[in-house]
């Protein structure tokens, strides 16, 4: 039987055993954290980690909780503190999108993270996969969770492709004919198949010698062949308007007040079109006010 054909009955328990022995001890992982802060650990641990490595949101996911350890006390809090503590994580609309998320949870569900995917989905800045994850992560249901490494695992191991396609909803249903029929399999196959691409079928140095499932990879029996990558690529962050938005951020987190004269903010910077095009998608998407003549977070 050609390895793309095999039955992911065979190679299932592969990854699943793979998991339990090799997965990274990671904050959210553990029991305590669940314990501690339940479902809300859960998402602020998935919006922190959307396009941002584990290593740098480790030590911001731990002070944020601690700050606020439920959706009641973050929903108390003020846009500036939330952009603030956000610090460098990057794309910090995504500060201001869990801020709005933490004020719905206490409006509409009484300050409990729902459970029900629908309105998960339904909160600021959930898409497909948060409202997944914190579905099957924190409450055991049974839901495909796809993220980039999940999709790159599925790509290569049963289509014998390089890379993954740009995301699609047909993702979501692949992953589901893939998940263990148990609710509780299914949670921790999930987190194997990201734990899978995030460490060993990594986008540019697979480990395949190292991979569970390399018997049974069409990619790796076709000879790992370059079959391209139709991906949108993300522009470079140095010289780019982003690095000047996280710049004009910085500028504002450490002033006094969080405030600042306008043409104070980044005066040296050496593209001043490229530096008023930033403050000018700051203010348009609520992470920056103009008041009098000054810059300031959002109050």
């Amino acid at each position: 039987m050609p390895p793309a054909t095999i039955p992911p009955a065979a190679w299932r328990p592969l990854v699943l055993e793979w998991y339990r022995r090799e997965a990274r001890d990671l904050p959210w992982r553990r029991a305590a954290f669940s314990d501690r802060y339940g479902a809300w650990g859960t998402l602020v641990s998935e919006f922190m980690l959307q396009q941002t490595p584990v290593t740098r949101v480790i030590p911001h996911l731990q002070a944020w909780l601690e700050r606020w350890p439920t959706p009641a006390a973050q929903a108390e809090a003020t846009p500036a503190e939330v952009v603030h503590q956000w610090a460098n994580l990057g794309y910090p609309r995504r500060a201001l999108w869990l801020h709005r998320a933490a004020v719905e949870v206490v409006e509409r569900h009484g300050g409990v993270v729902p459970r029900d995917v629908h309105a998960l989905l339904a909160l600021s800045g959930i898409g497909d996969y948060t409202a997944r994850a914190v579905a099957v992560f924190s409450y055991g249901d049974r839901h495909p969770v796809v993220d980039t490494n999940t999709r790159r695992v599925i790509a290569r191991a049963v289509d014998g492709c390089s890379q993954p396609e740009a995301p699609s909803k047909r993702d979501l249903s692949r992953m589901d004919a893939l998940l263990p029929d148990d609710a509780a399999e299914s949670a921790v196959f999930n987190a194997a198949m990201m734990e899978l691409g995030a460490v060993v079928c990594t986008a540019r140095s697979p480990r395949c010698e190292s991979c569970p499932i390399a018997a049974s990879c069409a990619w790796l029996a076709a000879g790992r062949p370059d079959t391209g990558d139709t991906r949108r690529r993300q522009a470079k962050y140095e010289g780019s308007d982003r690095q000047t938005r996280g710049g004009v951020l910085r500028a504002l987190r450490h002033a006094d007040g969080h405030r600042m004269p306008a043409d104070a903010v980044l005066a040296d910077w050496p593209d001043p079109i490229q530096r008023d095009r930033a403050i000018d998608s700051l203010i348009a998407d609520g992470l920056v006010e103009a008041e009098d003549g000054m810059l300031l977070l959002p109050r």
